[in-house]
């Protein structure tokens, strides 16, 4: 199919020495997996969070964002996943990506050197211009707030 292929800089930090850069695991996966740039390892008890460091930092094309996302596994095998799901990187940030996992789950999870903790979607975003208007057209939910879609 000739899909446009979009480069993204990243660059390795010193403490991400001998981890994996960001990679796809299969030909069609949406979300490259990101491993935990930790010293030794790192405890998370039941309901703790933690900044996890990924080793590295990017650079995102103008018009992109990377969405940091939980991995299934993890969070049905032992209720960890990524507080602010999805975590927004924006194209002008360059600094380390940190990944902000919680543990949900019963017992302690240990985090070693290495180990997969989220993935990373690169995507595409439109040019957005907001216009102030004097009035918004009408829908079938109007202004129902939360929980209100599809209730009869």
């Amino acid at each position: 199919m000739g899909e446009q292929v979009v480069n993204i800089g990243i660059c390795r930090l010193s403490h991400g020495e001998g981890i994996d850069l960001p990679h796809f695991a299969s030909a069609l996966a949406a979300g490259a997996d990101i491993r935990a740039a930790v010293h030794g390892e790192v405890v998370l008890h039941p309901g703790e969070r933690k900044l996890i460091p990924s080793g590295f930092a990017m650079a995102l094309p103008a018009g992109f964002e990377a969405q940091i996302r939980p991995r299934s596994g993890l969070a049905l095998k032992h209720g960890i996943t990524v507080l602010n799901t999805p975590g927004t990187i924006d194209a002008d940030y360059r600094g380390e990506v940190g990944v902000i996992l919680i543990n949900h789950g019963d017992s302690d999870f240990h985090i070693l050197r290495g180990d997969r903790i989220a993935q990373m979607v690169i995507a595409a975003l439109p040019a957005v211009s907001f216009v102030e208007v004097d009035s918004l057209d009408d829908t079938e939910r109007g202004s129902g707030g939360f929980g209100s879609s599809g209730r009869k």
